[in-house]
């Protein structure tokens, strides 16, 4: 009687370790997917072109050409943001969305404000730690002001990127508009807004930053 107990626990066991391992392979791949945020400004938000031209969008279509059904982008851009504005954005979008990965593209509208470089490194680090407590990795897209605004101003803003990037040791991005700036041909009328050609080279400068945190 005891031996036929045994056989029958063996039994069982092995049909629930069976049953285990068909519900792992049963799982889809988009149950590990993750989740990318952009959180930034009219860079990123589309600005004078089609939705479909964006980079966000052409990222979509990158993920899914490389990791198929796996990544789902999500766009919380605003044409005009600043990083006052994002910040107090951040907590909800964050609730709702759950990103695992979140992009931090802006500053380039508070710099155009002049606003104090003070003031925007103490929102990018508030929006960091946010995000952060909520277990996503944070990338940083930097930005540059045009020489106008003079060499003390334009340095300290740039810096405010590099400070906060060291100190939560996070991958920063130095100028996203890096290939773009300067060149007429890639730029809007209003000589500010990257226009439709440009939105590939702005892909091509975030891709392999994104791609790192996959």
């Amino acid at each position: 009687m005891q031996t036929k107990k045994l056989l029958n626990l063996n039994t069982v066991n092995k049909i629930a370790q069976a049953l285990f391992f068909s519900m792992i392979y049963l799982i889809p791949v988009s149950s590990f997917a993750k989740s990318i945020m952009i959180v930034g400004d009219s860079l990123s938000a589309g600005y004078g072109i089609t939705p479909q031209q964006s980079w966000v969008n052409l990222l979509q279509q990158r993920l899914n050409q490389q990791f198929p059904k796996q990544h789902k982008v999500i766009n919380a851009s605003v044409s005009g943001e600043t990083t006052s504005g994002a910040l107090a954005r951040l907590p909800k979008l964050l609730q709702i969305h759950q990103p695992n990965i979140v992009v931090i593209e802006l500053g380039g509208n508070d710099g155009l404000r002049g606003q104090p470089p003070q003031m925007i490194q103490s929102n990018l680090t508030q929006m960091i730690q946010i995000a952060q407590k909520t277990n996503a990795t944070v990338l940083v897209f930097g930005m540059k002001i045009p020489p106008n605004y003079g060499t003390a101003y334009s340095t300290a803003f740039e810096n405010t990127y590099k400070v906060v990037s060291q100190k939560y040791k996070i991958k920063l991005l130095p100028f996203f508009m890096e290939s773009i700036a300067g060149h007429p041909n890639l730029i809007q009328k209003d000589l500010i807004h990257p226009n439709a050609a440009a939105q590939k080279i702005l892909l091509n400068n975030a891709y392999p930053y994104i791609k790192g945190t996959l």
